[in-house]
């Protein structure tokens, strides 16, 4: 391997005006290989960083290339050598702005206001990018720079950052499907992208992200009305148990979700939930739900983690929800879901059931939403 010692400025000479570009770009990977891995005098360190710099000036872009691949992640770069490389065709920069160390915030700042999308995008995949630098992409950014920055663990992102790409850039499938998956986001955050996100990021923002207990319960409801009334046929066993899992490994599987859902009348929901939870086998615990009567509920509900005092009130549920199905008419749905709850919210008492304070707010809430003239049924029930 040739080494910087080893070449003079006579050689220095040479290697710039040789005619062939694929002699210079070999000779440039190899002095930055031997730089890279030290070992050098301070006079020969000064004569590599001699040659670098008139390395960044050649007119052959795979010199410049091979300079850059092989020095993006050196720490001992010059600043000045990382800038010119930065500021080059996309070919030679990239894996400087991705990667190297020497680039200061400033100098970063810098690059973000003066070049392009690909280059900004670059940036925006560093291991690490800090609060300004990601409030300066969104700013300067476009979808493309703003989807690699979300996607990002490494970026920094403040709520103000996060609201502004909201703004900007919500209605962008690209953006909101690197959002939802970010392994976290601000309460806010998450509770903002439930109004702009389309129908099939919902059910993910539930599944990976804080919401408060109503927000969450009522995108449960709102992405599974259909699937419980009959009417998709997008949505199948599978997609439930592929939700339920995913909520439940990200710790969003909670007790008051499963209540809710269920006294809502989402029995589809709360067995998928007990089939997840449970400690036995999945086909067991499905054959226990479909063909064991209430025994069955009870016996795969007693092998999950869920608080043996809530069962009585499940089980009145459960009752209500097989006395009463949807009839098909007008407001049928409204109908349904009033029984429901006002059976459970005349009977929780007398069970001794504890609900806790925000669950029965709910209840009531949703009692309050609908209309007045449904709390007779079709016979004046």
């Amino acid at each position: 391997m040739v080494k910087p010692q080893e070449l003079t400025q006579e050689d220095v000479s040479k290697l710039l005006s040789n005619p062939s570009g694929e002699v210079r770009a070999e000779t440039a990977a190899k002095i930055a290989k031997g730089f890279e891995e030290g070992g050098l005098s301070e006079t020969e360190r000064a004569l590599a960083e001699e040659i670098f710099r008139l390395m960044v000036k050649d007119a052959e872009v795979r010199v410049r290339e091979a300079l850059s691949e092989n020095l993006k992640d050196n720490p001992s770069l010059p600043n000045d050598v990382a800038l010119s490389l930065a500021a080059d065709v996309e070919s030679v920069s990239l894996p400087v702005l991705q990667f190297s160390e020497v680039l200061s915030e400033d100098d970063l700042l810098v690059l973000i206001k003066t070049q392009g999308a690909a280059k900004q995008a670059a940036i925006a995949t560093r291991k690490h990018v800090s609060e300004n630098l990601s409030e300066a992409l969104v700013e300067n950014g476009n979808e493309f720079v703003v989807a690699n920055l979300v996607s990002n663990e490494g970026a920094d992102i403040s709520e103000k950052t996060f609201n502004k790409v909201v703004d900007d850039f919500g209605n962008s499938e690209l953006v909101q499907d690197k959002m939802v998956e970010r392994t976290h986001l601000p309460l806010t955050i998450s509770e903002r992208l439930v109004s702009v996100v389309s129908e099939k990021y919902r059910e993910r923002l539930v599944a990976k992200h804080e919401l408060s207990p109503n927000v969450a319960t009522d995108l449960i409801l709102q992405s599974r009305e259909k699937a419980t009334l009959g009417l998709s046929e997008g949505h199948s066993d599978e997609d439930l148990e592929v939700l339920v899992h995913s909520m439940n490994v990200n710790g969003r599987l909670t007790v008051s979700i499963i209540l809710r859902s269920l006294c809502i009348g989402d029995v589809p929901f709360f067995e998928a939930a007990l089939v997840e939870m449970a400690t036995i086998p999945a086909q067991n615990a499905r054959i226990l739900l479909r063909d064991g009567g209430m025994k069955g509920v009870e016996g795969v509900y007693r092998a999950t983690s869920l608080p043996e005092s809530v069962f009585p009130l499940i089980k009145v549920a459960l009752d209500v929800a097989h006395e009463n199905q949807y009839d098909g008419e007008e407001n049928d749905r409204e109908r349904y879901m009033r029984r429901m709850i006002e059976r459970i919210m005349t009977q929780y008492e007398e069970l001794g059931v504890d609900i806790d304070s925000d669950d029965l707010d709910y209840l009531m809430g949703k009692v309050n939403e609908l209309p007045g003239a449904l709390v007779l049924d079709k016979a004046g029930q």
